[in-house]
């Protein structure tokens, strides 16, 4: 399974990368507008920081718009992925774009046959919000298990990217049913490195560390 960072803050992204973990990174709105600068430059910056896969959020709901705003930000780099809303303008979107060579990933996904529809539509990536779907009682890698499923079952080449990741259950969980990737925010991907028993061990091998004999 690939690990991106869902970030657009690049002291994270650039921490993330440094320690070799991650393979693509994913932003939206409101990860740029935290980012206090404009969109293409934003992710003008994460290109040169990571080679892979890099989304970028369209903001037009119209087809017109969509198409504009997506070819704009795929001629930033060859690595963009032009991230599009689950609406049917987003969908017909993505069918030209997936005609035009552009990568796209389908954002907002909330149930099977939405992904299903996304996939027929030509699209690289589909993500599915597994913590807003759990925020509501729902069960959110039940989603990603079914479209997994779904996917395998017709040869479709959309990859799942299971996004809306809280806490590393939900990255063992993907990993166990499958997803091709999951998009973590930095403070996920820090928490994926902790247990007890490490911290535990390396105190002890440093103790006794203080006891071998010196020259």
């Amino acid at each position: 399974m690939q690990i991106f960072i869902d970030s657009a803050d690049l002291n994270e992204i650039r921490d993330a990368a440094a320690m070799g973990v991650i393979d693509g990174v994913t932003t939206n709105p409101s990860l740029v507008a935290k980012a206090g600068r404009p969109l293409e430059t934003v992710i003008r910056d994460i290109c040169e920081v990571v080679d892979g896969p890099i989304s970028a959020e369209v903001i037009a709901t119209d087809l017109e718009g969509i198409l504009k705003e997506g070819r704009t930000l795929a001629k930033i780099h060859p690595n963009v992925v032009v991230k599009v809303p689950l609406i049917a303008d987003g969908l017909r979107a993505v069918k030209i774009f997936s005609s035009e060579g552009i990568k796209t990933n389908v954002t907002l996904c909330f149930s099977p046959v939405q992904g299903m529809l996304a996939a027929k539509a030509g699209a690289t990536y589909i993500s599915p919000f597994v913590g807003r779907i759990d925020d509501i009682a729902g069960e959110g890698m039940l989603l990603v298990e079914q479209l997994v499923e779904i996917y395998r079952n017709y040869g479709y080449a959309t990859q799942v990217l299971a996004a809306s990741i809280r806490h590393p259950v939900h990255v063992v969980r993907a990993a166990e049913i499958g997803a091709h990737v999951a998009t973590l925010p930095h403070k996920v991907i820090l928490q994926l490195l902790k247990h007890p028993l490490t911290d535990a061990g390396l105190a002890t091998f440093l103790a006794d560390a203080k006891k071998i004999p010196q020259k």
